[in-house]
């Protein structure tokens, strides 16, 4: 029996991973549970799994459940998340909080010792450097949970890592796979958020829809896998089938195929070593048909460019990126900003960027402090 805490347990990612120990209740147990302000489905959560702990951003939100829960201890806010993810009770953190939030709960999590598996992609955009020294001085293991490092995870399997000549991450194409500049001036956050393949969050969406969030994922893989950022290419696959490869230096490649459903690396996460059985639909190549890959467009999907860029100027440039980026992204949610705003924004923000110390927490929170400042600067300007 593992006792699981879920850092975002309201999200996409949380929501499944439940469904997951709903399905095996002779496996896990819930520790704790975390949201940033829906109260009601938390509320529900906590009536279900009956968590040691569970946490909300607002204080009166807190109250109430404290109220409504008096065997769940309930803490509000950012140290209650840090509470949380440091508890020693969990057997492992499960971060699926969105964004920037979610790098400080992953660091204390990691300082005190928890295994993570890891469904927040800003931890390591933001904070690779750092992230993975603290996960190496306290002998703590990261199970990636994005479909892609979990399949670069399981291809790896029984390897020598010695032996890897590249990665190759798959990549969907999104909503506008095929588009070109002109043609994407006037699109909506509407149309953004309609991912052909896979059931996301929005912040998410949008990201893949402008390959950004395959940007964060080379930067994600070049931490996770120790890979240098030239030897992780990304080939767009629209059936989503194959979700990412690994070439060895014999040329011999391995794949992970599956449908795409978030409950497969959730699972294998969850479990590992072990694979946990599951009632999902079989994958039916048959009824697939074909399996296609391109090239994908960089100058159209400016973002895939710009966090190469930014990776392989280190320091702390994907923190800025990923600053901008989120400012942007929920401007472009609100209709404040247009779809092809968000890498115009980046691109500046990283031009002016003054590099910090990636290794060091304050210097990271600070990066991200200007960048944001800065991007929110120029959409005033827009």
């Amino acid at each position: 029996m593992k006792s699981i805490s879920i850092l975002g347990s309201t999200g996409s990612i949380g929501t499944q991973t439940l469904e997951i120990i709903r399905d095996n209740p002779d496996k896990y147990s819930v520790r704790a549970l975390t949201c940033a302000k829906n109260e009601k489905l938390l509320a529900e959560q906590i009536k279900e799994f009956r968590p040691v702990f569970a946490v909300i951003k607002s204080e009166e939100s807190a109250g109430r459940l404290a109220e409504a829960f008096p065997e769940t201890t309930v803490f509000s806010g950012r140290e209650g998340l840090i509470r949380a993810a440091e508890d020693q009770g969990a057997d492992i953190v499960v971060n699926s909080v969105v964004g920037m939030a979610g790098l400080v709960p992953t660091y204390h999590a990691l300082k005190a010792k928890r295994t993570i598996a890891l469904a927040n992609k800003e931890t390591l955009v933001a904070g690779g450097a750092l992230i993975m020294k603290t996960a190496a001085e306290n002998g703590v293991s990261i199970l990636p949970v994005d479909s892609e490092h979990s399949a670069v995870f399981q291809s790896l399997q029984g390897f020598d890592r010695k032996q890897v000549r590249r990665l190759i991450l798959t990549a969907s194409g999104g909503p506008f796979r095929g588009k070109k500049r002109e043609e994407l001036k006037d699109v909506k956050a509407a149309q953004a958020l309609k991912h052909p393949n896979w059931d996301m969050g929005a912040k998410v969406t949008i990201d893949s829809s402008t390959l950004m969030n395959k940007g964060f994922e080379v930067a994600e893989a070049r931490w996770l896998f120790d890979m240098p950022e030239d030897k992780i290419d990304v080939v767009v696959h629209p059936e989503s089938i194959i979700h990412s490869m690994v070439e060895y230096e014999d040329r011999a490649v391995m794949a992970q195929l599956g449908t795409p459903d978030m409950k497969i690396p959730i699972s294998y996460a969850l479990g590992y070593p072990q694979r946990i059985p599951n009632t999902m639909d079989p994958l039916d190549l048959t009824k697939v048909g074909r399996l296609t890959f391109e090239a994908p467009d960089m100058e159209t999907f400016r973002c895939l460019a710009l966090a190469r860029q930014a990776l392989r100027a280190g320091g702390t440039y994907c923190t800025a990126l990923n600053a901008a980026n989120e400012v942007m992204v929920g401007a472009f949610l609100r209709g404040s900003a247009g779809f092809l705003d968000i890498p115009e924004v980046l691109e500046k923000v990283l031009d002016a960027h003054k590099s910090g110390d990636p290794q060091d927490l304050d210097s990271i929170l600070e990066a991200d402090r200007q960048a944001r400042a800065s991007a929110e600067k120029l959409l005033s300007e827009l």
